[in-house]
């Protein structure tokens, strides 16, 4: 019977040893996927994560000492550009215009021609004085002739006369047909001088049809055409243009402002100051006090300032909008206070993105830039002047910034 059992024990499975190996089993079942997905992500983060923007690096510099020293503005008023030379061209006679070679935005030099009249009259007048000139100038040499052929006659005479071979009538008679012929050439050579003055005169008007520029500028308004006719004088309110066109000196360029009367006393002449054009309000254009027109326009209650531009540029045009910031002096002597004087520093113009009288820069900071907000002041030959918001040493990145955001890294070109 024990044999027997123990025969059947040995042929008996043992199930306590199934659950161990299945276990082991789902283990590797679960590690594979796991494995899988932290791969997949790694290799999602490596290529998916954004490559480093190359930049350059650009260091913000202190200002030059005429722009390094900031100044604020005690008074703020509008103005306008006007030249201080400018000129409608007119003729100085009546024609019609034959030839016009002038348009608008043109620049011309001084003296240059910029029209022509029809001439068909005074080339004919002065032809006329030409020959009329001529003439005269025959008979003055036929005079001449006639007094060199009276004068031996007259010495003759004389000289019988006192010898008293001739009579004393005989002798008057002779000294009158000398002082005739005399006379005669003295009036040749007056009508030679007349004859001269004519000519000139129709020469002159000859070249009155040439319409040249007075001075150097711009063309900016073209006043007639081909074909129309020109007067110096006014038409009455015919088809007769007075004036063929308009020339501004642009280098007399300045700036025209009214200033409240109750403001007047915080302006200076020669006193600093900032101007901006309406349509360049990033751009901040120093300038000067000219003059105070003393006399003030009662019905809008200003007082009229000229303001003198230090830098002249094609960007700006006669009769543009500005604004002008009347600046402390450098004393600080002001009706008003000024505030502590900052320093500003220049930074390359392919280091900031300008938003009117704002920027935007971007500071490095390791492998990645921070955005930063900063105050605009001139442009100049060096740069952008900036007010506040960096300082002299401050490491920028420079390059196309449209790629750029608060955050982003960045890697530095060589």
């Amino acid at each position: 019977m024990d044999e027997r059992s123990s025969l059947l024990n040995q042929l008996q499975i043992d199930r306590d040893d199934e659950p161990a190996t299945g276990s082991r089993r789902w283990i590797w079942w679960l590690a594979v996927p796991i494995v899988a997905v932290g791969a997949g992500a790694a290799a999602w983060f490596f290529y998916m994560l954004p490559e480093a923007i190359v930049v350059s690096v650009a260091t913000a510099e202190p200002a030059p000492a005429d722009v390094g020293e900031v100044r604020d503005s005690i008074l703020d008023a509008s103005g306008y550009v006007i030249p201080r030379r400018q000129a409608t061209v007119s003729s100085k006679i009546t024609g019609k215009v034959v030839e016009l070679l002038i348009e608008e935005g043109q620049v011309v030099a001084r003296d240059e021609i910029i029209a022509r009249l029809d001439d068909t009259n005074y080339r004919a007048a002065s032809a006329q004085a030409e020959a009329q000139l001529g003439q005269a100038r025959a008979n003055l040499n036929a005079s001449q002739v006639a007094f060199d052929n009276a004068i031996p006659i007259f010495e003759r005479n004389r000289s019988q006369f006192e010898g008293q071979i001739i009579s004393a009538q005989e002798f008057d008679n002779a000294r009158a047909a000398y002082d005739s012929t005399r006379t005669g050439l003295e009036v040749a050579a007056r009508s030679v001088d007349v004859a001269e003055a004519v000519l000139a005169l129709a020469r002159r008007n000859l070249d009155d049809t040439i319409v040249r520029a007075p001075f150097a500028g711009v063309v900016t308004v073209k006043a007639a055409q081909e074909g129309e006719m020109v007067s110096p004088i006014s038409a009455g309110g015919g088809f007769t243009r007075t004036g063929i066109g308009t020339i501004v000196d642009m280098d007399s360029l300045e700036v025209e402002v009214d200033v409240s009367e109750n403001f007047i006393n915080r302006v200076r002449t020669d006193q600093d100051v900032t101007v901006t054009l309406n349509a360049y309000p990033d751009w901040r254009i120093p300038a000067r006090v000219i003059a105070i027109i003393p006399t003030a326009d009662r019905a809008k209650a200003t007082v009229r300032v000229r303001v003198g531009l230090a830098q002249t540029d094609a960007r700006i045009l006669p009769q543009m909008g500005v604004r002008v910031a009347f600046l402390a002096t450098a004393s600080g002597e002001s009706s008003a206070a000024p505030q502590p004087n900052r320093l500003a520093v220049v930074v390359p113009l392919d280091a900031i993105q300008t938003e009117g009288t704002t920027g935007v820069v971007f500071v490095l900071r390791e492998d990645t830039v921070e955005r930063r907000a900063v105050s605009l002041g001139a442009r100049t030959a060096l740069g952008q002047v900036v007010l506040s918001g960096v300082t002299s040493g401050t490491r920028l990145a420079a390059g196309d910034l449209s790629q750029l955001a608060d955050g982003v890294r960045v890697r530095i070109a060589n």
